[in-house]
């Protein structure tokens, strides 16, 4: 997906702060599977990472980066629409999912016509807060500015403005610099009221 170090590497510290070793995540959006390749190494042995895309050299580019770190058996990864991650998660995953991260826009490198769409990306947010496991993060970058990207951008923004407050804890992060083309970074935690020491990212 179209890739801004910084506001990545802002996100990575994030989900960082949320997951450990054993954690059961996923990355909504391979792209070129640097997400796919943090998840793999924080979940360690004991977890797993599920990961998706349409494209197929999104899968081929992301399996060998894990391959290349020896750690290709700690994901499993689908040629699918983000929009239908429920059909091809486990059962046993349901409220057990500790990150999802979805990094939007275009695999950089190929056709820019190939985005991710706000349709199918609302459903997969839906789905995301449905399968979050309490004390557990959803993670959005997008990117206004390219075709598509401004609709989308507003459809996420929409979507998390509807989360309670009362079952939910998030934050929109933008550089000062704001510009109409910077990316966003939402992040959404589900609350867990069955513990005093839930642990919210910067705090």
């Amino acid at each position: 997906m179209a890739h801004h170090l910084s506001m990545v590497a802002i996100c990575h510290r994030i989900v960082r702060a949320v997951i450990s070793e054993g954690d059961i995540v996923i990355d909504a959006t391979l792209g070129n599977g640097h997400d796919t390749l943090f998840l793999a190494e924080c979940v360690g042995t004991t977890g797993h990472v599920y990961g998706f895309d349409i494209q197929p050299a999104a899968l081929t580019v992301t399996q060998a980066r894990l391959a290349a770190r020896n750690i290709a058996t700690r994901a499993t990864l689908f040629q699918a629409d983000h929009a239908h991650m429920a059909e091809y998660l486990p059962h046993t995953a349901y409220q057990r999912i500790r990150a999802i991260m979805f990094n939007l826009g275009y695999l950089p490198g190929s056709d820019k016509r190939v985005i991710t769409r706000s349709t199918s990306t609302l459903t997969a947010l839906q789905t995301a807060s449905e399968w979050l496991a309490p004390g557990g993060i959803v993670t959005i970058v997008a990117y206004p500015g390219h075709a598509g990207g401004d609709e989308e951008t507003q459809t996420v923004s929409d979507w998390f403005a509807t989360q309670n407050t009362a079952a939910w804890v998030g934050q929109t992060l933008q550089p000062a610099h704001t510009r109409s083309r910077t990316p966003r970074l939402f992040w959404v935690m589900r609350r867990d009221t069955t513990s005093s020491s839930e642990t919210v990212p910067g705090n």
